[in-house]
């Protein structure tokens, strides 16, 4: 009985050639119950893999016979189910960063601290106990990415492959494409799943309340403090924290932020101390990243820390295959929640659809829904009931035939203009059309839209609308 205990202990495989190092986290690691298994060699760490079965792996950084980036990229093609994690210098975040992007589950400083060593420990079991799991069965929570486009399909599995570390995600995408959604899958498919997943917008939040939202402060820190205050890291302890809209971020802020990332703690404010958090770190943007940086407005370390891997959305234009699905998706919900009779598409109205931009996305697509629905006293909606602007067919659609129409009846043929461009001439008339339903109040326009009104803002400067523009 005894030896059959023994077998159903996890292991763990140690590599690190300081002797006391490794007594320090064989007995840490045998403290949670874990087997541990110590070498001191990259070549003896292979060897092991080889020979044996491991639930998770810590390697150091500089190894005498090599790098543990090594054992890492090894390590994920030998055992891809087998976590690693690294340990790297104090401070030496680019050594992290390029072990994250080799395909380490996470990371811990020297001299190690015990606590964060446990908690990784602990992820990565959580992690290995996942990793097996299907990501596209009937009831998984990959079944709410609605689709079967090639991107799709794409996107299904890197969301799974970043489920399995704590690495930095960095989410692009246009407005309206999904960013919080994917955020959350990669939460509920990973080893936090049972811990809180907290998204926030950092563009509605107020420029001189962003720090106390999210460290947190303390009583009678600043005017209106009446009471102590945890921020959104304590909030998402042992979970995720989705910063979306990430860009909007004061520059005060962000080197902030870049410090209880690396840190991995924050201090309220008016707190004299720093308080631990463990928390995962995935942020979205709308906007390029790096022509923020490029611009000054947006700070370099912060941008390469934040995006040890970058995950692209694709706009709704670009997979108009899964349109018919996401109609079946949404229609029958919009229908349920209104009371509305409409339970599918005539033909015409499905082609629309179909040979529409779609500027704002998925979340366009449901709003336009949305609307016809709640329009429409019949079982069955048809184009004049989804009142499309009068917008050019999809660009996939224009490959198909050159020779389509400009975008919009007042705009020059866009045969040979780039796609920004048709892009732009797309949605300068929404931006507008939004404003004059608004009475040019920039807040219901943006709400109208589905945008933050900094993001309404810049887009209306990006366009040349002055904000009295109103034709």
């Amino acid at each position: 009985m005894p030896k059959a205990a023994a077998k159903s202990k996890a292991r763990a495989l140690v590599v690190d050639d300081e002797p006391d190092i490794l007594d320090l986290v064989r007995i840490t690691l045998a403290r949670m119950g874990l087997e541990a298994q110590c070498v001191g060699t990259l070549k003896a760490a292979r060897q092991a893999l080889a020979a044996d079965r491991f639930d998770f792996c810590l390697t150091d950084m500089r190894l005498p016979d090599g790098d543990g980036t090594d054992l890492v990229r090894h390590a994920s093609a030998s055992c891809p189910e087998m976590p690693v994690a690294m340990v790297t210098a104090y401070g030496n975040m680019e050594s992290a960063v390029a072990a994250m992007k080799a395909g380490a589950f996470d990371f811990v400083s020297k001299p190690l601290d015990l606590r964060v060593l446990r908690e990784l420990a602990a992820a990565a079991l959580r992690a290995r106990g996942r990793a097996t799991d299907s990501l596209n069965t009937s009831d998984g929570p990959q079944t709410k990415l609605i689709g079967e486009s090639p991107q799709i399909l794409e996107l299904r599995t890197l969301i799974a492959k970043l489920a399995r570390n704590q690495a930095p995600v960095f989410i692009s995408g246009e407005s309206g494409t999904g960013k919080e959604l994917a955020a959350s899958l990669i939460h509920q498919l990973g080893p936090r799943a049972d811990q809180p997943f907290v998204p926030v917008n950092c563009g509605a939040i107020p420029a001189d309340l962003v720090e106390s939202e999210l460290f947190g402060h303390r009583k009678g820190s600043f005017t209106g403090a009446t009471s102590d205050k945890p921020g959104l890291f304590q909030a998402a302890q042992g979970g995720t924290l989705l910063l979306d809209e990430i860009a909007d971020l004061p520059l005060p802020m962000q080197v902030k932020l870049l410090r209880a990332i690396q840190e991995k703690s924050v201090r309220p404010v008016g707190a004299a101390k720093e308080v631990p958090v463990d928390v995962r770190i995935i942020s979205a943007s709308h906007l390029n990243l790096a022509d923020a940086v490029a611009r000054g407005a947006f700070r370099q370390d912060l941008f390469y820390r934040i995006n040890v891997i970058d995950l692209h959305l694709p706009p709704l234009r670009e997979r108009t295959g899964d349109i018919p699905m996401l109609v079946a998706h949404l229609l029958p919900r919009i229908a349920a929640e209104s009371g509305s009779p409409a339970e599918s598409l005539a033909d015409d109205a499905m082609a629309a659809l179909c040979n529409y931009a779609f500027p704002g996305n998925v979340r366009e697509l449901e709003n336009i829904l949305e609307r016809a629905s709640a329009l429409c006293e019949s079982s069955v909606l048809t184009a004049a009931d989804l009142r499309l602007p009068d917008l050019q067919q999809t660009p996939a659609a224009m490959s198909s035939h050159p020779s389509a129409a400009a975008p919009l009846a007042s705009a020059p043929p866009t045969a040979q203009r780039p796609l920004a461009e048709r892009l732009d001439a797309i949605e300068k008339p929404l931006l507008l059309d939004a404003l004059q339903q608004s009475d040019q109040n920039p807040e219901l326009a943006a709400a109208r839209l589905g945008l933050s009104p900094r993001s309404l803002r810049l887009r209306r400067a990006r366009l040349g609308l002055a904000p009295d523009d109103a034709t």
